[in-house]
Order: C-alpha cells, then structure tokens, then sequence
C-alpha cells in the first residue's frame, strides 16, 4: 500500500474547471478518472476522504458519495477498510492498452514508425551475433564500436567526444532515471522546465528531488532565427532561479523541446551554463529530438560545446536515444558527459540494470552511420505531418492557435479554453487516445493546450481531429469562469 494521500485542497487544484453539462456526480467522477489515467493521480494514491471532499467542493457528501461509487464500479477506486479510498486502474478487460485492437487511435505517443534501412539493418545484426555469443552477453557500459559510432556522431555535431565519455543506456528513460539516482539526494532542489517530458519529472520525483520549474513558451508563428532573444525561456528568470534555489541539478530539453516545440538559442544556453557553473548545479540536456530538425534557422551546437564559452565550468551531461529518430522498439539510450561522471554513472548503474540488449546494440551500430540518410527521410515526414496538423486546425478550429514549429515529434497547439481535460476525456469516447494539456505540467496548469503529434499519416490525423471535433462540441460548452473570451492562450 502506498503512503501517498492526496488532500482535498490539492485534488480541488487538480480538478480545474470540472462541472459540467452532467450531473455533479458524473462530472467528478470523469475528471478523476482522467487524472488516474494520466497519471496525475498515481496508483496507490488515498483520495480525501468524501466528507471531506464535499466540503471542499462545496457538495453535498451524497454527491461525491455517488462519484467514488462511480469510480469504484468502474475499477478506479478501491476502498480498503481503515485506509480509504485508494486510486486504482481496471482489470485487463477495461485497460487502455486493450483499446488499440479495437480501432483507438493513440495520440498519447509522439513517435514516428521505424526507418525504412532498420529491416536490413537488422538482419545485419542477427548475422553479426553468433560473434558475441562465446561472451557472457551482459554489458553494462555498451558495446566499444557503438560507443565509437555515438561519439563520432557528436563530433560530426561539433562536439569533440571519445568513446570514454559515452554509456549506453536501455532508452533515455533510463537515462534520466540513473542521472537523477546518482547525482540527486532526498531533498534536493532540480531545477525543471514548464511544461516538461512527464516521465522526466517522475523519475526526478523519484529520486527525492523537490522540483522548482521555469517557464518555456511555444514560438510565435512565423520566421523565428535560433540566434533570436525571444527563444521561448527567460534567461533572466532562469539565473535567478538558480541563484535562488541552488539547485543540484537542472533538466532541459534545448533543442526541439517537448511539448513546445521551441529550441533554445544560444546566448539563452551561455547564459544557462554561466549560472549553473557559478552555484554548482549539474545541467542534464535531454537531446533525444535535438536532430529532428525539419527547417530551423541555424543549427546550434550540443549543449555542451557552450560550456567553454560560458564563465567557469559546469558540468554538462547529455542524453540522447536512437528511439525518436530510428523506432521506439529499438531501446537504446546514451549517456554523453566528462569521463569520471560516465565513472560514477557506471557504478551506479548495476542497481537496477546488469546489461543493455546485444541485438539491439548491433541494429543501432549498423545505422547510425546512415544518420544524415535517415535524418532526411524523417525531415519529409515529419514536414507533411506538420502541414497536415496546420491545415486540420485551421479548418476545424480556426480559434486554435499553432506555434512556430520547425522540428521535433509534436504542436503545442493552444485551443483557447481552459478545456483540455474535457477535451481529452471526451476524445476517449469517440476512439482517440491523447493527452491533456496538464499531463505536461505541474498542478493542473496548461489547460489551454493540448500536444497533437505531427508523426501520423494523413489518414490517421484526419482521424484524429474528427474525434476532437466531435469531443470540442461538448468540452466548449463547460463553464469555465476564469477564460476571457478573445484572449489568447498563455503559459499559466
């Protein structure tokens, strides 16, 4: 059993603007049915109890009685005596994965299908094991020639780097996961972006780490230079962030950012780097979508070629993955940093992991040297799923509004209300699997957005955005008190 016990005043801050057409009880019960399924709620957490709740949603107790009893029929709720209510997910027979065989279409996923040379790649690689099999099989730093492979890709990027200063990890999710175990202690301060990669922000969590968050901002439409100020962050609120809190530890996406979409330029990274240095703050730059590039202006450096231009030395640690840009199914992460940080990752790593998969190890080896192949094979992909997102919204929600977008797997796209949860929750019942806008943030924040993918065929968005047509239909009309009609979306 979990200790976690969520108050009623922080599931009234996750619950947002949540009334409804429905009755009172069946509009509760949806929205924290959604939080469950998005893991706002996590599973195991104890929910107020319903007295409470009621009075702090100014209910009748009958009503959120009604609720948790919707919830517990449905196997989101469980009521163990003594411990209250406690948040769940359904058997097998009502989970989510289930909902794919029955033509949902999932827009939780920001993924592109695999690279057309991994078949023969592939191939290669089972040809070339039986050379690997006298051996034990269990790695836990990564083969030598695909470390050599990684390297040489940072110094084509600009970046000199040697074999000794890459690990190979089972996905950059566990990348982040082993930086954050072995750098970060119970209290710790991180220092995150708003909105964020969620699972990044749970790993950190996990560690101990209290979480203190600066806000990006999605790009203006339009040409927008990666030398130019208006980046996306505050470079000013970023020092004084880290002046304030002295965190151990910072995560940011530069390049591509997700879910905005905006890439940092590079006075913004001098800036990030100079301050990290000077308060002794670990910079942890998630480049897993840096070379999804489809036409940014310029093409700036790994984020750790800026540290030597920055005032003092921060420790800068990379992470990059062959999953967005070769196939999610090949898990196979790297982690690029100064050699006696690889030394203590290394060290670290056998707690929870003995070795990364041989055979995928040898797939990606084989096709990192097509990189600029592939890279261009993805630039026309992803362009067409951009185009198609652009002309969706602007002939099915004219009101929406989408950032400049000019690589990365998804839009950031601000639907103007307050709505997304509905919005999202609504989808579900007409086949469409996305996240809402707050699955990114902290506290129910970001409302106002929803991440649409740009990695879909055209026939699968069209899809898509008729699900949300016919879900909008009803989340609109929610009250929502705090939206000012005409006002554009902003970061909250």
């Amino acid at each position: 059993m979990s200790d976690a016990h969520l108050t009623a005043r922080s599931l009234e801050t996750l619950l947002g603007s949540w009334r409804g057409a429905a009755p009172s009880y069946q509009s509760l019960a949806d929205r924290v049915r959604l939080l469950v399924l998005d893991g706002r709620i996590p599973i195991g957490t104890r929910l107020p109890a319903e007295r409470e709740l009621a009075g702090r949603l100014d209910l009748s107790r009958t009503t959120v009685s009604a609720a948790y009893r919707q919830l517990r029929d449905a196997g989101f709720l469980e009521s163990v005596r003594g411990s209250g209510s406690v948040a769940r997910l359904p058997g097998p027979a009502l989970a989510l994965p289930a909902a794919a065989s029955e033509g949902m279409l999932d827009f939780t996923k920001a993924a592109l299908p695999a690279a057309a040379s991994l078949p023969a790649a592939a191939r290669a690689a089972a040809e070339e094991l039986p050379h690997f099999l006298p051996d034990s099989g269990y790695d836990p730093v990564g083969l030598p020639h695909l470390r050599e492979a990684i390297a040489e890709r940072y110094r084509e990027r600009g970046l000199p780097t040697d074999p000794e200063q890459v690990l190979v990890t089972v996905g950059a999710q566990q990348a982040i996961a082993l930086i954050a175990r072995a750098f970060l202690t119970r209290g710790d301060r991180a220092l995150i972006e708003m909105p964020t990669y969620p699972h990044a922000t749970e790993a950190l969590r996990l560690a101990g780490a209290r979480l203190v968050p600066v806000t990006v901002t999605p790009p203006e439409d339009g040409p927008h230079a990666i030398g130019a100020e208006e980046d996306g962050w505050d470079a000013e609120a970023i020092e004084q962030t880290i002046r304030r809190a002295s965190p151990a530890l910072a995560y940011v996406m530069p390049d591509f950012h997700n879910p905005t979409g905006a890439s940092m330029s590079p006075g913004t990274r001098e800036r990030l780097l100079a301050s990290a240095a000077a308060h002794g703050t670990i910079v942890v730059g998630d480049e897993t979508t840096a070379e999804l590039d489809i036409d940014r202006p310029g093409s700036p450096l790994p984020l750790a070629a800026y540290a030597e231009r920055s005032a003092g030395d921060a420790p800068v640690v990379l992470i990059g993955s062959a999953s967005k840009s070769l196939w999610g199914g090949l898990r196979i992460g790297w982690i690029r940093a100064d050699r006696p940080v690889i030394q203590r990752l290394i060290a670290a790593k056998p707690a929870t992991d003995l070795g990364t998969p041989m055979i995928e190890q040898l797939v990606v080896a084989r096709m990192l040297p097509q990189t600029a192949e592939i890279l261009e094979e993805r630039r026309s992909q992803l362009r067409d799923g951009r185009e198609t997102v652009r002309r969706l919204v602007a002939s099915t929600f004219p009101g929406w509004s989408v950032p400049s977008l000019h690589g990365g797997l998804a839009a950031w796209i601000g639907i103007g209300a307050p709505v997304s949860s509905a919005l999202a929750l609504g989808a579900r019942n007409h086949g469409l699997l996305i996240a809402a806008g707050p699955r990114f943030g902290l506290d129910g924040a970001f409302e106002r957005f929803l991440r649409i993918p740009i990695t879909y065929s055209v026939d699968e968005t069209e899809r898509a955005f008729a699900a949300l047509s016919l879900a909008w239909a009803v989340a609109s009309t929610e009250p929502a008190p705090y939206f000012e009609a005409g006002t554009l979306p902003n970061v909250v």
